[in-house]
């Protein structure tokens, strides 16, 4: 199907006119005056063309085309009007950013064909962004998947620190931090540069040497060239690269901002990655905000405040009941369920720790590895759609079952 047609115009005998015209070859839509067009935009599109004349009353075309591309930025915008004068024309390209200037009195067959090019345009210009979205999102989840295979304890914390760090955004109605979001998840990827024998120390709580040291610290600036290697992530490649640097400056990198002049978003990274910590494989409570005041001026003191405020009300809820846990064979286990319990071999070995996301790749490497060594089954998981209730639970201070009776999630799998 095409995409629809807008039509705007103050003189609604026109309009009726364009619209009995038009509406055999495309879907139309008619606005009288600005205020209708920039309504039906908010209201009734996306639209992938608008056809919108000059001398209006209020708002003039240019104003018109110009606010719609700011509301609709893929929108394909056409002037049609019976003042060509130089500068009005000057003033819709320049301004308005039109795809095509038609004079009044103009043919069906002439608009039709510049609608037709219009479309087409429309066509390559969301075709190019939903390829851009999928690559995106498909280099975002080979980065995740590389990583919980190379670091799979890594991976798991930086899946418990994104889950908080949502539950804050969504208790504190903050505007789109998707940014954010997503840093917290990929802060944890520069472990893929780090040697084996390194990490496994850093597992077993060995005293890393001076060298040693130095590869992990500089960990995240890797982590945002591999970040930055990636189409519109710079913001969250840079926040992954000041993970580790604290409100007073101290910290890597040491050239970096410090106190307010750090952004929020890095500033409260840095905060539950110490959080995370801390607290280790069991939910952060007042100890564990005790220990890290002992530090206080390494964190923004509001920043501190209100995640130790959140946290503790969320320590408080019920926990998650045997009713919402479900013990499964290697054989069900299935992209985003949450362990509940650590993963581990017969012989007490750790696989996973508990509060990993699962996906596909590490559920692949977990058949593989139980080709080789037994795996303690059954396993503890925790279904997708029962976490997201709980966390809804938490932060509206009702238990999980009741989240989910009362609509603030779905039951089922969604």
């Amino acid at each position: 199907m095409k995409g629809k047609i807008l039509l705007v115009d103050d003189d609604a005998n026109l309009l009726a006119s364009l619209n009995r015209q038009l509406r055999r070859h495309y879907p139309v839509d008619v606005a009288e005056g600005g205020q209708q067009a920039l309504f039906a935009i908010q209201t009734h599109g996306p639209y992938a063309v608008v056809v919108c004349d000059m001398r209006m009353p209020g708002m003039d075309g240019v104003q018109v085309l110009r606010k719609i591309r700011d509301l609709s930025p893929n929108t394909i915008r056409i002037m049609l009007t019976g003042n060509a004068d130089q500068q009005t024309a000057m003033d819709a390209v320049n301004e308005g950013a039109i795809f095509r200037f038609f004079n009044k009195p103009c043919t069906t067959e002439t608009l039709c064909k510049g609608l037709d090019a219009a479309l087409e345009q429309y066509r390559l210009l969301t075709a190019e962004k939903e390829l851009l979205e999928k690559t995106l999102s498909g280099s975002i989840k080979l980065l995740m998947d590389v990583l919980s295979l190379v670091a799979p304890e890594a991976y798991g914390q930086a899946t418990r620190m994104r889950d908080w760090v949502h539950r804050l955004i969504t208790e504190w109605n903050l505007p789109s931090r998707w940014q954010l979001e997503l840093a917290t998840m990929l802060s944890a990827i520069g472990h893929v540069t780090i040697p084996t024998e390194i990490t496994q120390k850093m597992a077993d709580g060995v005293i890393l040497s001076p060298i040693e040291e130095g590869i992990v610290v500089h960990a995240p600036e890797a982590a945002r060239k591999l970040i930055g290697n990636i189409p519109r992530l710079s913001v969250v490649a840079n926040i992954v690269a000041l993970q580790n640097r604290g409100y007073d400056g101290s910290g890597f990198p040491v050239d970096a901002p410090k106190g307010d002049a750090l952004p929020l978003d890095a500033r409260l990274l840095y905060l539950i990655k110490d959080v995370a910590r801390v607290c280790g494989e069991k939910e952060p409570t007042a100890a564990t905000f005790r220990t890290l005041e002992a530090h206080k001026e390494r964190y923004d003191p509001i920043l501190f405040r209100k995640v130790r405020d959140a946290m503790s009300r969320w320590n408080n809820t019920p926990e998650l009941s045997d009713i919402e846990r479900e013990e499964v064979k290697i054989s069900g286990l299935t992209a985003d369920q949450v362990l509940a319990e650590n993963m581990e071999l017969e012989n007490g070995h750790m696989i996973l720790a508990a509060g990993a996301r699962l996906n596909v790749a590490l559920i692949e490497r977990i058949h593989n590895l139980a080709k080789i060594h037994p795996i303690k089954q059954p396993i503890v998981i925790i279904q997708p759609w029962v976490m997201r209730a709980h966390q809804a639970g938490a932060i509206a201070g009702v238990p999980p079952a009741v989240a989910v009776k009362t609509g603030a999630l779905p039951s089922g799998n969604n």
